[in-house]
């Protein structure tokens, strides 16, 4: 189904948050009125892109993340993603052009754990440039690396943007050795 600009925007908007938000937030988020964002969630929600687990919270389904381009995760992917990187698939920080800080991320787990001290100017430097979501890309994280776009966006800066891409990065990280477990479980 072809989601209209605004709902696209606001299914975008609720994807960006590791928790179920309240649409009061997200109206505020986009700078739109609360009664035309709940008009358009309750259509998000009849569509099946939008559930909400509690009462006045909501978060993206599955299809949601299927019509934002996001393939569904297995063990097998996770896994993958989880996996250490080679040495030339590493992720190297920079804080411009030429200017390498002696600072790589060896994976996703690493990088969960990089990013949260990384100098905020690299990190600045490089989500401007969406070197982030390529990386992500590549190590086959394409959940991760569309919120890294959609980070870019939100034109935040310094440690308002570490903040975010961290509790993005550690959320996803937990999600990702969740879904390996769970697989891992006797049935």
């Amino acid at each position: 189904m072809e989601l209209s600009p605004v709902k696209r925007e606001i299914l975008e908007a609720v994807f960006l948050h590791s928790k179920p938000v309240r649409a009061i937030q997200v109206a505020k988020e986009l700078g739109k009125e609360f009664p035309s964002v709940m008009m358009h969630l309750i259509g998000l929600i009849r569509i099946g892109y939008i559930q909400s687990p509690e009462k006045g919270h909501y978060t993206v389904t599955g299809e949601g993340k299927k019509a934002l381009g996001i393939p569904q995760i297995d063990k097998e992917s996770a896994q993958a993603i989880l996996m250490p990187a080679s040495r030339d698939k590493m992720f190297h920080f920079y804080l411009g052009i030429g200017e390498p800080i002696n600072l790589h991320a060896q994976g996703l787990l690493d990088f969960c754990e990089k990013i949260a001290t990384a100098n905020v100017n690299s990190i600045e430097f490089h989500i401007n440039r969406g070197d982030f979501e390529a990386w992500l890309r590549g190590i086959g994280d394409f959940e991760l690396a569309k919120k890294a776009q959609l980070l870019k966006y939100k034109n935040l800066s310094g440690e308002e943007l570490r903040s975010r891409l961290t509790e993005l990065a550690k959320t996803r990280c937990a999600e990702l050795v969740k879904a390996v477990e769970q697989n891992n479980q006797p049935k």
